[in-house]
């Protein structure tokens, strides 16, 4: 595991990525990755260049947010959709909109860099 690290940090520092992008990156698991993927392939389409695109907005999300903070936009996000009354209580409080708009102003980004 170290000499994997190990690796892995000498082929960024080489590539030239900043040590923050390295490590926010790099806690995103496969599965995360390849499920946001197929989401956005699912809205957008089934072609190699939307395959290409979806790939690089997660990526470009993975530099901006951490996996945690991913997780729990999502898990909010996911939680609106099912409405009712405790969930309107979370939709109006500052903290749940703070971390909404992270993902939204992080995947806005993305689609400027990669659509």
């Amino acid at each position: 595991m170290i000499r994997s690290r190990n690796l892995f940090a000498a082929a960024t520092v080489a590539l030239g990525l900043p040590a923050a992008a390295q490590e926010i990156g790099s806690d995103y698991p496969t599965i995360a990755r390849a499920d946001y993927v197929l989401g956005c392939m699912a809205a957008n389409g089934q072609s190699r260049a939307v395959l290409e695109r979806c790939s690089c907005s997660i990526d470009h999300i993975a530099t901006v947010l951490s996996y945690e903070r991913y997780v729990e936009a999502e898990t909010m996000l996911r939680t609106l959709q099912v409405g009712g009354e405790r969930v309107a209580a979370m939709r109006g409080s500052a903290q749940h909109n703070a971390i909404v708009n992270d993902l939204r102003r992080a995947q806005a980004e993305a689609d400027l860099v990669c659509f």
